[in-house]
């Protein structure tokens, strides 16, 4: 077993998710934890200080043990741009806004008026009715507030793509700035250079 298997499981037996796991060339290890989604819960939980710095202390000490060499750890909660990477993920933020990457190209051949080649899409993630998934957006320019539309203007057509997961190279909820919903949420990370711990915030993708 790698010692990223091992990691995982550790972030996973402390009653957490593992949402992300960078190593960069400079020596930092990045962690990306979460609570584990349940639908049937009255409330989403969010990750705090006590979370991450209660993670951080388990993982310096695998680290160690796995003889891992890494200059700094940094354990947060995501970003409003958090990936999607697991197909829990999706059911999870059905309804919300998402930035996918396909795998394989799509062009005008299967969707009318789509540009060739195009691989990058943003809209309102959706179940489709075959049981894969869909995203749906529209090319109509946002609205100024309190602007109301012209009696004289024309309906835009909605956008569907439907895809499988297994279609997908990379996704992530977009990342909207919006202080009614998931961004406005601020959640914490610890960072630990094996001398000192410190806080910092980073954005959290509420739910």
């Amino acid at each position: 077993m790698s010692w990223q298997q091992t990691l995982e499981q550790t972030v996973t037996g402390l009653g957490y998710e593992l949402v992300d796991l960078e190593r960069s060339a400079g020596g930092m290890l990045r962690v990306t934890i979460d609570f584990p989604w349940n639908p049937a819960a009255p409330e989403q939980r969010f990750i705090t200080v006590d979370d991450c710095e209660r993670v951080t202390r388990q993982l310096q000490f695998l680290l160690e043990v796995e003889q891992v060499d890494y200059k700094r750890l940094e354990v947060g909660s995501p970003g409003i741009d958090r990936p999607l990477r697991r197909e829990s993920d999706f059911e999870r933020f059905v309804g919300e806004v998402v930035d996918i990457t396909l795998k394989q190209p799509i062009g005008d051949a299967a969707t009318e008026g789509m540009a060739a080649n195009r691989r990058k899409f943003r809209g309102v993630l959706e179940r489709a009715e075959s049981g894969g998934w869909q995203i749906v957006w529209s090319d109509a320019p946002e609205s100024k507030p309190g602007q109301r539309p012209g009696k004289k203007a024309k309906p835009v057509p909605v956008n569907v793509l439907g895809f499988r997961f297994d279609e997908i190279r990379e996704a992530r909820l977009a990342p909207i700035v919006n202080f009614k919903g998931r961004s406005a949420d601020v959640a914490p990370a610890v960072q630990d250079d094996k001398t000192s711990t410190k806080t910092q915030q980073t954005g959290k993708a509420g739910e």
